[in-house]
């Protein structure tokens, strides 16, 4: 199963972008998705995650901003982010959970965002 995140981009602050995931070459459904993100110098975080029930959660630096979504197709999932910050910068991964057989993560893609 590879995942692959794309939409990452350099923005000024203030401003928006959406990043994309879908995995490729699975048989089976996630039963969570999530994005993360990694920031220079520190360890990787929890952004936001989403259930096959839609259950959701945030982490408290992003509630309000950035919104997360499973798409139609099996195994994708969005995040719009909204009203960027340049704290917000950072590599930002996407990553599956399938209870049975543990995570998946994809390459990542780089959100930079400039004051």
């Amino acid at each position: 199963v590879q995942l692959q995140a794309s939409g990452g981009g350099l923005v000024q602050a203030g401003g928006s972008l959406r990043l994309s995931c879908a995995a490729a070459g699975s048989t089976f459904t996630f039963d969570t998705m999530a994005w993360y993100r990694q920031a220079p110098g520190k360890e990787r975080e929890l952004v936001a995650s989403i259930t096959r029930g839609t259950s959701i959660n945030y982490s408290d630096s992003v509630k309000g901003r950035f919104t997360i979504s499973r798409g139609n197709a099996k195994n994708t999932v969005y995040l719009q982010m909204n009203r960027l910050k340049p704290e917000d910068t950072g590599i930002y991964y996407c990553e599956g959970n399938k209870r049975a057989w543990g995570d998946f993560w994809g390459k990542g893609t780089q959100v930079t965002v400039s004051s």
